[in-house]
């Protein structure tokens, strides 16, 4: 299974599509931290809830790259669960890779600060949240963009609509006052828990959140490819 793992990142990077997310991602972290500096923590929430449709979709990327035919010949060569666990192996190396980047960018263009008044965040706290808020939107992106697969879906136009309702309802639903926040991930919320006061037990429950919603929206891809293949 490493070997799959391995090829399919391979393929992901010889073939030039890691290019596309990788660009959309300097672009917005970018127009993020251009508009002056900010504390790591703040930053970083931030940071995180904008990366995440651009994780979703580097995720669709990766798995659409393998040829249907190719796809069915691992299922043989490893079995099924191990060519689908794979693909969601593969693509949460690559999302990983990208937050490394996103956690490196704002220090080269001076883009965040330390403390400023009495009660600010240390740094080496406010870069700990910020790494939480992203390895907590990590494996809901994953979800998003292995649901929103050709494997999963069929139609290049289905996955495209689950990529654009995943990312937009995740904001929409996340914002305060929505009726259903449960029914998205919690990166707004933990990127207000960046900019505040953040609790252990806060902490945990937000990682719980996330980490529920995602196992569902994988039990959905994995329902999805039962009937694709």
């Amino acid at each position: 299974m490493i070997a799959l793992v391995r090829m399919r990142l391979t393929g992901f990077l010889r073939t030039g599509r890691a290019l596309a997310p990788l660009l959309a991602g300097l672009v917005v972290l970018g127009t993020l931290y251009g508009g002056g500096r900010s504390q790591p923590a703040e930053a970083y929430g931030v940071s995180a809830v904008v990366l995440f449709p651009v994780i979703a979709w580097q995720t669709k990327i990766l798995l659409d790259v393998e040829p249907d035919v190719q796809r069915r010949l691992a299922q043989v060569s490893v079995g099924v669960a191990r060519e689908r666990l794979a693909g969601l192996l593969a693509a949460g190396v690559a999302a990983l890779a990208t937050v490394a980047v996103a956690l490196l960018f704002p220090w080269l263009v001076g883009g965040v600060t330390g403390p400023v008044e009495p009660g600010d965040l240390s740094i080496p706290v406010g870069v700990a949240l910020g790494l939480w808020a992203h390895l907590l939107a990590v494996p809901a992106a994953v979800a998003l963009g292995a649901l929103a697969s050709r494997a999963s879906v069929g139609g290049a136009a289905y996955g495209v609509a689950v990529l654009a309702l995943g990312g937009v309802g995740a904001v929409v639903l996340g914002l305060s006052g929505s009726v259903a926040p449960w029914l998205a991930p919690p990166i707004m919320a933990a990127a207000r828990t960046t900019a505040g006061h953040a609790t252990a037990l806060t902490l945990l429950a937000l990682s719980g959140w996330a980490l529920a919603w995602s196992a569902v929206v994988v039990g959905g891809y994995l329902w999805r490819r039962r009937a694709h293949g």
